[in-house]
């Protein structure tokens, strides 16, 4: 039962309270959304020695978590399954448990509208959810990444609908997520976390709790400077990338090699830091994020003129990509309609099974669309989900004596699992987008940069 709000126990001793249970490790971590964000922070907290709670709508992942699965590539189900044969792991689609959890960690997706503005619906649905079972003395940190403000605009107004108020019932903090699946050098526990806090309780409650699993915590003024931390960090990659991929396109025209330019470069021991051209921008953050940004600006009358011409640079890359295949297939007199085309790797970056956002997605609709026959391979993909924006009903095909069927090859994602010097023995011509064959020779295909 909720304390009511006219009778509130003395802020300090909520706090305490929740601070020396996190302390003794017997405060119960609730996180919600249990995906790439989600499932590494659950098994983090339960190695910390807290027991854990794990929130999704989606109750295949429930499932699979009880069972001791993993339902992502890069995570050990051994972890998972001594987590949950420990006691300490458990995983429900019932959020009226929510009020068992002490601290309530949000990971849940921050898409954009088809007008490319904010989707909060997840943050609002899951702040409505989380509000039905808030308790005086619970910490709530907001992961989902989003702009500056959204904390306190979005989701404190919603948790506070049934009287309950920050810094005097309840603590409330942002925490960005800085996941990189498939990064073997970095990992959810050795990866700096940055931490802003509503209030002062709020920021102390949320670096304690995050210190007790993770191995450095970065504590920051407020929570809209933590939200602001993420969006730099994502502008920041998505601005560079639009740089160079701007600049391929302009070397190419002057038959200068980017890839070869940016390796030399990269030899200054100063002022120089390497980013890499490619099909375009996938993933759940650098093509999305930016875009928070520049639709909080306008509130303030302000336009991020840079932010939005490197946006519009990096989603004009798959097209082109179709563009260069298509002189390419011209010049060898084959024409794009009826071609037989190859597409390697779908995933948005390499080594990992995530689609989202992938420009695979697009370049394929576009191949498709100008009436080239298209199959793909990808180690990691077997077959292409449903997503909100792409319905692409394809499986991996895979790379045997049938790759001389091929007039080109696309390499899109740059697979270590890919035998590319095969795909160069049978088929003809490949457009690279990833200079997977850089400096090697190919056994027959004409290699054609894009």
């Amino acid at each position: 039962m909720l304390r009511s709000a006219e009778m509130p126990e003395p802020v300090h001793e909520l706090a305490t309270r929740l601070e020396k249970s996190i302390e003794a490790r017997t405060a119960k971590v609730g996180v919600i959304g249990l995906g790439y964000v989600g499932l590494p922070l659950v098994l983090e907290f339960n190695r910390g020695g807290f027991p854990v709670i794990g929130f999704d709508i989606d109750q295949r992942k429930v499932d699979a978590i009880r069972a001791g699965t993993s339902y992502i590539a890069h995570i050990d189900a051994g972890r998972i399954r001594a987590a949950v044969q420990g006691g300490r792991l458990d995983a429900t689609s019932d959020f009226r448990r929510l009020a068992e959890a002490d601290a309530i960690l949000i990971c849940v997706p921050t898409p954009l509208t088809p007008q490319r503005e904010p989707d909060l619906s997840y943050i609002e649905r899951t702040a409505d959810s989380i509000a039905a079972a808030l308790r005086p003395g619970q910490l709530v940190v907001l992961e989902s990444t989003t702009y500056p403000g959204t904390t306190e605009e979005v989701v404190q107004p919603r948790l506070e609908a049934g009287g309950l108020r920050v810094e005097r019932d309840y603590f409330l903090a942002f925490s960005p997520e800085r996941e990189d699946p498939g990064n073997p050098e970095h990992s959810t526990r050795s990866i700096p976390k940055v931490v802003g806090g509503v209030g002062p309780a709020s920021a102390r409650l949320a670096e304690a709790l995050y210190r007790g699993a993770l191995d450095r915590v970065v504590r920051v003024s407020s929570a809209r400077v933590a939200e602001a931390v993420k969006i730099l960090e994502n502008t920041y990659r998505a601005v560079n990338i639009a740089l160079v991929n701007e600049l391929k396109v302009t070397f190419d025209a002057m038959d200068i090699d980017v890839w070869e330019v940016i390796e030399a470069a990269r030899t200054k021991p100063f002022g120089f830091a390497p980013f890499y051209p490619g099909p375009g921008l996938g993933g759940h953050c650098i093509p999305i994020d930016p875009f928070y940004l520049t639709w909080k600006a306008r509130e303030y009358g302000l336009s991020t003129r840079f932010i939005e011409l490197a946006g519009e640079v990096n989603t004009a890359m798959p097209a082109h990509v179709v563009r260069r295949l298509a002189a390419a297939l011209n010049e060898d007199g084959k024409c794009m309609r009826g071609a037989r085309l190859l597409v390697l790797g779908v995933a948005y970056k390499k080594n990992v099974a995530d689609v989202r956002e992938s420009p695979a997605l697009e370049i394929i609709e576009k191949l498709q669309a100008d009436g080239a026959h298209v199959d793909y391979h990808d180690p990691h993909i077997p077959l292409l989900p449903k997503m909100r924006r792409h319905q692409i009903e394809l499986s991996s095909v895979s790379l045997d004596s049938k790759l001389g069927q091929y007039d080109a090859a696309v390499v899109v994602t740059d697979h270590a699992a890919v035998d590319y010097q095969a795909v160069a023995a049978a088929v003809p011509l490949i457009v690279d987008t990833r200079n997977v064959y850089g400096g090697r020779p190919a056994a027959r295909a004409r290699i054609v940069k894009a």
